[in-house]
């Protein structure tokens, strides 16, 4: 499975000034140095401002992803590439088949159908012995 456009996002902010809030209420000021797919956060010469309006400064701190509430990245990655792919996605059919199986009008052959104008059909079932026009068994007649 491959990441989402958030934590793309998130992986896009690293080495940039971000603000975290944990579930705790605590909020951090700093550079983030690294973000993992799980949104494991490590800052550097970050301020601290603690529920009760405290604040001190850490050299490094290390936050773990479920404790996150939420975060406040740069304005400059609005800009990031990633927003431009998503929002060719559903721009119609065909749009953009590159990398992808382009999808077929008309399927004759799909599934186990009886022939029709695709042709396919015919013949006996993988497995299953003969048919009964072709020298098999008779089955009720």
């Amino acid at each position: 499975m491959s990441i989402g456009v958030p934590i793309k996002v998130l992986h896009e902010a690293e080495g940039h000034i971000v603000t975290l809030e944990t579930t705790t209420g605590e909020v951090f000021r700093g550079k983030l140095l690294e973000a993992e797919d799980n949104m494991n956060c490590q800052m550097a010469n970050v301020n601290v401002t603690y529920r009760d309006g405290r604040n001190s400064n850490l050299e490094l701190v290390f936050i773990r992803g479920s404790k996150i509430r939420f975060m406040i990245l740069p304005d400059m990655l609005k800009n990031a590439p990633m927003f431009k792919r998503v929002g060719q996605k559903g721009s119609g059919m065909g749009a953009s088949t590159r990398g992808k199986v382009p999808m077929m009008r008309g399927q004759g052959t799909r599934g186990r159908g009886g022939g029709g104008r695709g042709g396919g059909g015919g013949g006996a079932p993988r497995g299953r012995g003969q048919w009964p026009s072709q020298g098999g068994p008779s089955r009720g007649k």
